[in-house]
């Protein structure tokens, strides 16, 4: 669980806070943020007064979102930040990847929350994909109303908000209750999205971890089976739900300002101007995504790119083309491999192909 909270404060701050200030963030925030806030679990003063939290929806995202937006506030945005190219998601396939792993891991952390496989782990896992398959529904539902469209990122966010809303309450209410906090906490924290606050959060962190978190505590009031308002328990269990996690929030907050401000005074946090704009994985850690240029043959090899002007190929490189086709065996959509000379030419035929 801290090792999540450690990744959705990364997803505030990338691109622009330095590696080694990020290590020793986490590690002083995991001891004086995420710790004591645990002990408001067991035999905590919050559970004293019969707050409900199953699988961490205050401990871990509450915590974790509220420190990620105050560290991006006192970091800065990005140099590139607000540029449309920027906001653009650098690998759909990879987003719902990740957000597939995210969902079948989720299956362990409320699952696994009950401490045991019995009945209540059981209804924790149910829940959990009740209210991740209503909140996708609700907010691919939403953006085709405000939008015209569908669009697959719009659809893992909904789940990823809806899987966030379910985990304080994953062990204490009905699977029907559950697709109710799904298409609820869409309808609330979908605006948060929309809102243009200046803030830097990288990846969402806050609307997608911390609004959906506080929304997801406080629907536990009402939803619960046991002392919730729809079940005869009265407005006590949504004061404390709510207690609990303006509790969270307000403590998260003030520590990670001080933890930050103390840090300042040790060491610099940010990056240069310079390093920013060249990248950080090139700068700090030496290695790129990818590779700008990779031969495919032996060493030696050329890549050679022609192309008509004109837009078709003369008969010239027909000739050239045929001739080895025939010398090396292999030819396919303009690709030849002539190991006579270990060197692999690429021909573009035409500018259309281009």
């Amino acid at each position: 669980f801290a090792v999540i909270g450690a990744a959705i404060i990364s997803g505030a701050v990338v691109e622009r806070m330095r590696f080694s200030a990020y290590i020793i963030f986490i590690v002083i925030w995991s001891l004086l943020v995420y710790a004591p806030i645990c002990s408001l679990g067991p035999s905590g003063w919050i559970e004293a007064l019969g707050a409900k939290d199953f699988a961490g929806g205050c401990v871990v995202h509450m915590s974790s979102s509220v420190s990620a937006l105050v560290l991006a506030k006192l970091i800065g945005p990005r140099i590139r930040h607000g540029k449309k190219e920027e906001a653009q998601p650098h690998n759909v396939p990879f987003l719902i990847l990740g957000a597939a792993l995210l969902w079948f891991g989720w299956s362990g952390f409320n699952g696994g929350s009950a401490l045991a496989a019995d009945s209540v782990a059981a209804l924790a896992l149910i829940n959990t994909y009740q209210a991740a398959g209503s909140a996708l529904i609700a907010w691919t539902l939403l953006e085709r109303w405000r939008y015209h469209r569908w669009s697959s990122v719009g659809a893992v966010t909904g789940a990823i908000v809806g899987l966030v809303a379910i985990t304080p309450s994953a062990g204490y209410v009905t699977p029907i209750s559950a697709c109710l906090i799904g298409l609820i906490s869409v309808v609330l924290v979908y605006p948060s999205f929309q809102v243009n606050s200046g803030i830097d959060d990288s990846l969402d962190a806050f609307p997608c971890h911390g609004v959906s978190g506080f929304v997801g505590t406080v629907l536990t009031g009402f939803f619960a089976k046991q002392g919730g308002l729809f079940y005869g328990g009265g407005f006590h269990l949504v004061g404390v739900q709510l207690l609990a996690a303006l509790a969270v929030a307000i403590f998260a907050a003030s520590m990670s300002m001080l933890i930050y401000g103390a840090m300042r005074l040790c060491m610099r946090i940010r990056v240069s101007a310079e390093d920013e704009l060249d990248g950080l994985d090139e700068v700090l850690h030496r290695q790129l995504a990818y590779t700008p240029v990779k031969p495919y043959g032996p060493p030696g090899a050329r890549i050679d790119v022609e192309a008509d002007p004109g837009g078709a190929a003369s008969s010239g490189d027909e000739d050239d083309l045929s001739e080895s086709t025939e010398s090396s065996g292999l030819a396919d959509d303009g690709l030849i491999v002539d190991h006579k000379h270990t060197s692999l030419s690429l021909r573009v035929l035409s500018a259309q192909t281009v």
